[in-house]
């Protein structure tokens, strides 16, 4: 592990020095910021920063000039579905030829379609894969991940699949948090038995997994045609009971009370909220739980937009993250989303990328470790290719603006050469 320092720097992003775990409302568009900085690192987290004039000129194996560039803290993407098997691109033809979202799990499409794959795809397959996503996203800035299940639906191949999560944890470069999603849709044998399925995963799923200690997370989609309120109560006592913490899928499509669920359990975050209303703005003013949106989600299905400005008026944090997933978000570039969020949900540059940073950390448990440029914090940063300002990242979508990617203090990504 080198000693780097970073010197010129054009601007110096998301700078904290009061130690703040989340950010709220219109704060998020007044994150401070430093210009012709530095940053320096020893043993893998941030040991200083500030003006040049004050820069050390000793004690480091490597510098790296940011001349005219943006540092930052590498991207926190806390929601996603990774770890998959095959693709199903033919449900993108079909929506495109006019099928929805419901009509195509209907068919048997969706998420059973890819509980099908993942039954008979192996570990080492499964392994592989996604670690090729992990230097993708890497490549695009990604520093933390949250990694789902949810394609198992089987004791079995839920457990399979977190043991690639664990096993992608020791062996990459991001920092990833791993999530129970047995709770994701119902497998055709429990078609007309959905409480038979909500024994299986309280009674088998949830104290099997705990019991190997291969998640920290219990999440469940309530929504119209999967999971009911009642049995998001059901699954989120029951992981809480055995010790993880909740994150939901919830109002993606319809608003049915999963907000005050979620709530309920203290859950960390609730991600989707494409569709909201009065009653569940206020569960979440004053409370814990941060509201996670998924602009790429809405751009690749044609769906509405998560309702950022209106949560942010209300003085509630707000993060952003990818969902990447084979169906609905085959994409985890988190550069994509600043820019969705920019151009479609009216964020501010800062706020996209305050929500993009501290606040999916927040959405993650890590930002008291990530996030932020902060002393003693983890150096996972971000320094940007050449650009006069922040507004340049989600301006020119669809470029990779990353030109080096430091993680735990070591150089993983560098474009430059």
């Amino acid at each position: 592990m080198s000693n780097i320092i970073i010197k010129n720097i054009q601007s110096l992003l998301q700078v904290n020095t009061d130690n703040s775990l989340v950010i709220s409302g219109k704060k998020m568009d007044a994150s401070p910021s430093l210009e012709n900085a530095f940053v320096s690192i020893k043993n893998g987290v941030i040991d200083d920063f500030g003006s040049m004039e004050n820069a050390p000129s000793t004690g480091f194996d490597s510098e790296i000039d940011a001349t005219g560039k943006i540092v930052l803290p590498a991207w926190c993407d806390s929601h996603t579905h990774l770890v998959y098997a095959g693709d199903r691109s033919q449900e993108f033809e079909d929506r495109i030829n006019g099928l929805s979202y419901e009509e195509i799990a209907n068919r048997g499409g969706g998420i059973l379609n890819s509980a099908k794959r993942m039954a008979t795809a192996s570990e080492e397959e499964l392994y592989a894969d996604a670690f090729q996503r992990l230097n993708e996203i890497m490549e695009l800035g990604t520093g933390a991940v949250e990694i789902k299940s949810g394609y198992g639906l089987t004791v079995e191949t839920e457990i399979k699949m977190l043991r690639v999560i664990a096993k992608l944890k020791q062996n990459h470069p991001i920092t990833i948090k791993s999530t129970f999603l047995g709770a994701h849709a119902f497998p055709a044998k429990f078609k007309d038995n959905p409480d038979g399925y909500i024994d299986l995963v309280v009674n088998e799923m949830i104290p099997a997994i705990a019991k190997e200690g291969l998640a920290e997370y219990i999440d469940i989609f309530c929504e119209k045609g999967y999971f009911t309120v009642e049995h998001t109560h059901r699954v989120l006592a029951a992981g809480v009971a055995h010790g993880l913490i909740p994150k939901t899928h919830v109002n993606q499509f319809n608003s049915i009370g999963g907000i005050e669920a979620s709530v309920k359990y203290d859950a960390l975050s609730v991600d989707h909220l494409e569709v909201m209303d009065d009653q569940d703005y206020a569960f979440l003013e004053n409370g814990k739980t941060i509201p996670t949106l998924l602009p790429s989600c809405s751009y690749f299905l044609s769906i509405p937009y998560g309702p950022a400005k209106e949560i942010m008026a209300k003085d509630i944090p707000v993060a952003l993250a990818t969902d990447f997933n084979p169906g609905s978000t085959p994409s985890g570039n988190m550069n994509f989303v600043v820019s969705t969020a920019c151009i479609k949900m009216k964020m501010t540059p800062q706020e996209a990328i305050t929500a993009s940073t501290i606040n999916g950390a927040y959405a993650m448990g890590l930002s008291n470790q990530l996030g932020s440029i902060s002393k003693g914090k983890k150096a996972n940063l971000i320094v940007t290719n050449k650009m006069n300002s922040k507004a340049f990242i989600p301006y020119y979508f669809g470029v990779n603006p990353v030109n080096k990617v430091i993680l735990n203090g070591n150089l993983v990504v560098d474009h430059s050469k």
